[in-house]
């Protein structure tokens, strides 16, 4: 018998893997956790039902929410990640040695247990000296947070159940609060593609923009999230992601990377025309 995993993108798309078994299923007080192996993206983790990550791509959004701002800023030394308990962000994160500080907040410390057993390819960097991990609400971690970050990154789930809190006016003005002055926001901006994912990236787009003096928006090919097509938020108190580039610093460092690099950083941010439209963007 056949085994398959199949997500809705939509009431009339849904995209489907074949899957060798199921390596873990389990409810945490917040959501169901499953991970899965297969042929073609070899082990992938989902909670309630939608993707979250494959072991064969996982590698394009993780690059892409961490290197872009470091790339602008490579002067970064304390970041605080909201989300992400499978490590990937993390992960890279480490890879800087001039990062001094890396806090990490997960609701759901499950997520975090489940991911260290079955998913080292992401987890293995949780024990580093310079990460601390809190299992608490990113919400109300940031609105209560003394410490300040030059760095912040939003890995969150899309904006319902655990995660809708992470896409709050609040929340964005509670984020402004708690970087330093030069500042950066990188958070996960969902896909323009499908009408029903639309309305909440535009939401993000403005809320960010009532805070932040500099705004953009870029995007990644990640073949498994919805549509393929899949766009980042890049907000700051000062840097901007294509005047302040250092590419020569960046690459100065020798990090190798599979999607990421200099070049790739300034297409990013060259949008569709269709993208421009929806967030109401002008050259």
């Amino acid at each position: 018998m056949e085994l398959w995993y199949t997500e809705e993108h939509t009431p009339t798309v849904r995209f489907s893997i074949k899957i060798k078994k199921q390596l873990f299923g389990g409810k945490s007080p917040f959501q169901q956790i499953d991970v899965f192996d297969s042929e073609e993206f070899g082990r992938f983790f989902t909670l309630d039902g939608l993707m979250m990550l494959t072991e064969k791509d996982e590698f394009i959004y993780h690059d892409m929410i961490v290197h872009v701002p470091m790339a602008t800023n490579p002067n970064v030394k304390r970041v605080l990640v909201i989300g992400g308990g499978d490590g990937g962000t993390v992960r890279e994160l480490t890879r800087y040695k001039g990062i001094e500080k890396i806090d990490m907040v997960d609701i759901d410390e499950m997520v975090v247990k489940v991911c260290r057993e079955l998913l080292p390819f992401t987890s293995r960097k949780l024990d580093d000296p310079r990460v601390t991990l809190y299992f608490e609400d990113g919400l109300k971690f940031v609105r209560t947070v003394e410490e300040k970050y030059d760095l912040i990154i939003v890995d969150s789930t899309d904006p319902f159940g655990p995660g809708e809190g992470l896409f709050t006016k609040e929340f964005y003005g509670n984020c402004f609060r708690a970087l330093t002055d030069d500042g950066i926001l990188v958070n996960q901006h969902e896909n323009p593609y499908y009408d029903s994912y639309q309305a909440s990236m535009k939401r993000a787009n403005q809320r960010i923009k009532d805070f932040f003096p500099v705004c953009r928006v870029y995007q990644a090919h990640i073949p498994t999230y919805p549509s393929g097509h899949w766009l980042f938020g890049f907000a700051s108190k000062k840097f901007d992601p294509l005047k302040d580039l250092d590419a020569d610093a960046w690459n100065a460092l020798g990090l190798e990377t599979k999607y990421y690099n200099t070049d790739l950083h300034t297409g990013a941010f060259m949008l569709p025309n269709y993208v421009k439209r929806e967030l109401e963007l002008t050259d």
